[in-house]
């Protein structure tokens, strides 16, 4: 019966185990000295060793022929525990055991004798999918062990796991492994297995494997259902990297602000079943790339992507800024970690292509005063504002009024009405207030182009140019961000109320532009309007 590659090179010994000394040759010494701690906590990332590993400090510490800490693998308890009938040897997976009933049971069985062994040995996988309930029914076990049990905890995701447990753990970090002891372990495994390797193709596979050795093995193993002469070409058609050309047409498009063509190439995607979730990495991988390309000099054995790619990465990168990229990439993590809870992730998906290609753009001004650097010109009026608000005078001498401090602005103040979207006055600072949010929180701004507002009473009301927009400030769920940005501008807190335009044009509503001429008339500052 066919075995995979990864299941068949399992390492069997601590001598086996790549790239891991400082794990390693700890367990051994513990081993030969007879001082192995009652639990330990392995983490790093998939495929470094961990799982590897406690099993065989498992065999180890009940090996009846041990040598320098090493498994003897003659004896009857090394064969058994190989060969998965172990009974003294209990491996649970904790993603799909994790509830506290399946820690009672463990604790139920922990205080029997082995039956063959001198320990019973506990590997408790992804520990870190165990519930609350359960952790805390786990912790009294591993507060007080009994002599003849041991714990060995694997997680890949450290931080989730409470720091009460890991205290009463010996911790080992598992390393990425390195690129190098990739290629070296998939060129003895490919002659082994009388299998065709070419350099490239191992470099590639060691590569895309991101420092997982069973990664690697599973990529050769798919490989060599292709061929049993394996190149460059073959891991790129069995990775399925090969044709990829559309991820660097949404990229590019990206850098030249182009969100509807960006848009139309994901709905083809879309169109064609592509996982979005997927996407979103693929994305983040060959911006990653592109990082590489502005921030190191001969980065290409860094990259992960194919030799022919390069060029038109390094293309795309002489167009953008360091800045940017990393905006880009900052970006698309966030979106990939909002995609395993989303909804509608293409929706998802599309709202951070429209970030990206507004976020990084210089402020423009939508239908009041193109050409206008208005950020500028408020900083400029503000600054001689304040600065002739400081003069000392008579009156102000002599008042004893408290005054308002100078960063917040007073609201106006109007009686409570029914609000009218077709019959309102224009906020005039709603300008400024939008300055602020694409400083802050571009991806609301980018939704609230061509808006109007309007206080009412207590109420602060918000005119979206559509319906479409409405719905998308909506559910964005950053609503409590634009109540922050409006709170913090006048130091009070509001009622909010979203509307759309419908027919009405925002733009023909009175110009909050106009204002910001006046005062800045009113100061001796020149405003030219560029049509």
């Amino acid at each position: 019966m066919y075995r995979a590659l990864y299941r068949k090179w399992r390492p069997m010994s601590f001598d086996d185990v790549v790239s891991q000394p400082q794990v390693t040759q700890t367990l051994k010494n513990q081993i030969k000295n007879n001082k192995t701690a009652h639990a330990y906590l392995f983490t790093g990332s998939r495929g470094t060793g961990k799982t590897t590993c406690a099993r065989i400090f498992a065999k180890a510490i009940n090996c009846l022929n041990p040598k320098d800490g090493e498994p003897c693998l003659e004896c009857e308890i090394c064969k058994n525990a190989d060969n998965g009938t172990l009974s003294d040897i209990f491996e649970m997976d904790a993603a799909s055991n994790s509830k506290v009933d399946d820690i009672r049971e463990l604790r139920e069985g922990v205080v029997y004798m082995p039956e063959m062994c001198r320990y019973k040995v506990y590997i408790i996988d992804e520990v870190h999918m165990l519930s609350a309930g359960a952790f805390n029914a786990l912790l009294k076990t591993m507060e007080e062990p009994p002599e003849h049990v041991k714990f060995i905890l694997a997680t890949t995701e450290i931080h989730k796991v409470p720091a009460t447990i890991v205290s009463r753990c010996q911790h080992f970090d598992f390393r990425r492994i390195r690129t190098e002891d990739i290629v070296s372990r998939l060129k003895y495994i490919a002659g082994e297995e009388n299998l065709g390797l070419t350099d490239d193709a191992a470099q590639l596979i060691a590569r895309l494997s991101d420092g997982g050795m069973r990664d690697a093995l599973s990529l050769l193993d798919q490989c060599a259902a292709y061929s049993e002469n394996i190149d460059g070409q073959i891991v790129s058609n069995a990775a399925g990297i090969a044709g990829r050309d559309y991820l660097f047409d949404i990229i590019e498009k990206i850098t030249k602000k182009d969100a509807a063509s960006a848009l139309r190439t994901i709905s083809e995607l879309y169109g064609m079943s592509k996982d979005l979730k997927v996407l979103c990495g693929e994305l983040i991988e060959q911006m990653r790339n592109i990082m590489l390309i502005k921030a190191v000099d001969g980065a290409d054995d860094l990259m992960t992507c194919l030799p022919e790619e390069i060029a038109r990465l390094k293309q795309i990168a002489s167009g953008v800024s360091i800045d940017q990229v990393l905006m880009y990439l900052s970006q698309l993590q966030d979106c990939s970690d909002k995609l395993r809870g989303a909804s509608s992730k293409r929706t998802e998906l599309e709202m951070c292509i429209i970030r990206l290609c507004t976020g990084a753009a210089p402020v423009q001004q939508t239908g009041i005063g193109a050409g206008v650097d208005v950020s500028s010109l408020m900083q400029r009026i503000g600054e001689l504002e304040r600065h002739a608000a400081s003069a000392p005078t008579a009156s102000s001498q002599q008042s004893t009024a408290a005054a308002e401090p100078k960063s917040v602005k007073k609201a106006p103040v109007k009686p409570l009405k029914k609000f009218d979207v077709n019959n309102y006055t224009p906020l005039s600072e709603w300008q400024q207030i939008l300055d602020i949010l694409k400083q802050r929180y571009p991806d609301i701004a980018a939704f609230l182009d061509n808006s109007a507002a309007a206080i009412e009473g207590d109420t602060f009301n918000i005119i979206c140019a559509s319906e479409f927009f409405v719905k998308k400030v909506k559910a964005s769920s950053d609503t409590d961000k634009l109540k922050q940005v409006i709170h913090d501008f006048y130091g009070r807190d509001f009622g909010f109320m979203l509307y759309a335009a419908n027919s009405v044009d925002i733009k023909d509503k009175e110009n909050p532009i106009n204002e910001l001429k006046e005062r800045a008339k009113s100061l001796g500052i020149e405003v030219e309007i560029k049509k």
